[in-house]
């Protein structure tokens, strides 16, 4: 029969998100301490003041996911950006606002008429 390990997170366990961002939280420790990343799940968010200090954070999370073999797609991936749309917020160095596509969803449901429809 064997012993059998999953190298990747399965889907479907119940508590697979929870374990993932407990994980992140423990890999990344240090730099959200010191205050320039945030972490949600699979989403990490590095910011700076500086594009030097930028490209030096950068640097710094990719040295830590390569010992661990933690992958990050590029094509997921924006760099630089001033701007950005974050766990449904628009963030900036000046504002935090709700993506208006977000609110405009909610509006746009309609409101339901029997209990079946909650």
């Amino acid at each position: 029969m064997g012993i059998y390990e999953y190298t990747r997170m399965p889907f479907g366990i119940k508590n697979a998100p929870a374990h993932f961002q407990r994980m992140m939280d423990i890999i990344f420790q240090e730099e959200v301490l010191e205050g320039w990343m945030v972490v949600s799940i699979d989403a990490i968010i590095i910011y700076s003041e500086t594009w030097q200090d930028h490209m030096q954070y950068i640097n710094r999370v990719l040295s830590e996911c390569i010992p661990i073999n933690l992958r990050i797609s590029l094509k997921k991936c924006n760099f630089g950006q001033q701007e950005l749309l974050a766990l449904g917020h628009k963030v900036s160095s000046l504002s935090l606002a709700i993506d208006q596509n977000k609110v405009a969803a909610v509006l746009q449901k309609q409101v339901p008429k029997i209990i079946k429809e909650m």
